[in-house]
């Protein structure tokens, strides 16, 4: 189990609809037991709670709306948003029946209301369930999330949907509904429909300075969480040059504020049978990303302060600044030859213009010289994340493990690199990747150059208290 990052004991992390309120942030999510499997295999599940004030310490309130029975609208409760409005607070999810209604005719997939006065006591209602509209697919219908429109004094509902048809389809969109009274619900059509993805879920909207972001998760291109900007919620919904916030192993991300920074709540998925080599399962574990609103509008992560100064509490190993270079090959320095499980790793880099590859290494077997690496590829202005050697062929599925990441200017760049169980997250500056491993041969930590030069700031490995 992850020290840092949250995964109640048993559980597998799933969707989570987070709100601040009253210096905390409550994290509702799924909590799939993985029996007999993940889902859509799973036993049915309502949504838990988490209350936390520095994403470090966790508290556990657990199973607060609860799933109806096998024969109800809400046999499972997926994913939805939660507002504060009319001293009251407002649940809107999805009610889903994985075993009767679609072949009954029936939507499976409709959003319904739950009210709380604590936001821990709830009561389902029957206000405002909306169906899918004509047109829509009846069962790929969910995932809203509800917001104020001040300049029009209404509330906004967006939602994930497809168009009717066959699931190949790139047909998924963004669907809006608006509402004076989160109970009577105005269909507005497509809010944004790229002809992009077979399905968006997960959308979420929110305003920092004169931008609006839409973030979406999609699952038939990178199966990632991306987003789109617009000075206006009426569009258009333009793209950024880097688009996303994290990889393949970052999923189902939505933000919260407290008022002063923002945070995406999305979770990092485990392998079928814990094997580097197969695909990934649906749910996980939570990890936490800070989000950076860069000058020019776009947007980065960072870990999040909370996080950096408990991971910082104790330092276990300092390695002072060097320089490490050649031209024609690899050259390498050992930083640690043990790393807990549990750490943070610090430093600086600059990259000689030039360079070709930068490896930062670790899980390493030092007499095996195998083990894991993030690759840092400044010609091709890439990071990505694999196994080494890759030998036999297909020692790890790195599929879309891998960001933009230009870093050959000769400047400064922040390096922070945080471990927690089998989890690693690098963060370059205010770019991040996500990865677990299941299989480490060591633990030693390596940073090589292939083909020109780094300087390498003072390395800290530091741990929990």
């Amino acid at each position: 189990m992850p020290e840092v990052y949250y995964q109640h004991p048993d559980t597998w992390f799933g969707d989570c609809m987070p709100i601040h309120h009253d210096g905390a942030f409550y994290l509702f999510h799924q909590r799939d037991l993985r029996n007999p499997g993940p889902l859509p295999n799973c036993e049915p599940f309502g949504w838990a709670l988490a209350r936390t004030t520095d994403f470090v310490t966790y508290e556990d309130l657990g199973d607060v709306i609860i799933r109806g029975g096998d024969h109800d609208q809400d046999q499972f409760i997926f994913a939805g948003s939660v507002i504060r409005a009319n001293d009251k607070f407002v649940a809107m999810y999805t009610g889903y029946n994985r075993d009767h209604f679609e072949a009954a005719g029936k939507p499976s997939q409709v959003l319904m209301i739950a009210e709380s006065d604590d936001l821990v006591h709830w009561t389902k209602t029957d206000k405002a369930i909306v169906a899918p509209q004509p047109g829509y697919d009846a069962d790929d219908w969910r995932d809203p999330w509800v917001i104020w429109d001040n300049e029009r004094g209404e509330y906004l509902m967006i939602l994930g949907a497809r168009k009717a048809g066959p699931k190949t389809q790139a047909t998924g969109s963004t669907v809006a509904f608006t509402s004076k009274d989160l109970e009577n619900w105005e269909f507005q059509g497509d809010f944004w429909a790229p002809g992009l993805y077979t399905m968006h879920e997960m959308p979420d909207l929110f305003q920092e300075g004169d931008w609006w972001y839409h973030l979406v998760t999609e699952y038939s291109d990178k199966s990632k969480t991306v987003y789109r900007r617009s000075r206006s919620l009426q569009g258009p919904w333009e793209a950024t040059p880097d688009d996303a916030f994290d990889a393949r192993a970052y999923y189902a991300a939505r933000s919260v504020s407290d008022g002063t920074h923002r945070y995406l709540v999305g979770w990092v998925p485990t392998r079928w049978d814990d094997d580097d080599t197969k695909g990934w399962q649906w749910g996980g574990t939570l990890v936490i990303h800070e989000i950076v609103v860069r000058t020019d509008g776009t947007l980065g992560t960072k870990v999040p302060d909370s996080v950096a100064a408990h991971l910082a509490s104790r330092i276990v190993d300092a390695v002072p600044a060097f320089r490490l270079e050649r031209r024609d090959g690899v050259t390498e320095r050992v930083l640690a030859a043990q790393v807990p499980q549990t750490a943070l790793v610090s430093t600086t880099l600059r990259v000689d213009p030039g360079t070709r590859v930068v490896n930062i290494r670790f899980g390493e077997d030092p007499v095996a010289q195998a083990g894991y690496q993030f690759a840092l590829r400044p010609t091709e202005g890439r990071l990505e994340f694999d196994r080494f050697p890759n030998w036999p062929w297909g020692q790890f599925d790195n599929r879309d493990l891998d960001r933009p990441l230009a870093i050959d200017d000769g400047a400064e760049h922040t390096v922070a690199l945080v471990f927690d169980g089998d989890i690693a997250t690098l963060y370059i500056d205010d770019v991040a990747l996500n990865t677990r491993f299941n299989t480490p041969a060591g633990s030693q930590l390596t940073i090589d150059v292939v083909d020109g030069g780094i300087d390498v700031g003072d390395v800290v490995i530091t741990t929990i208290p």
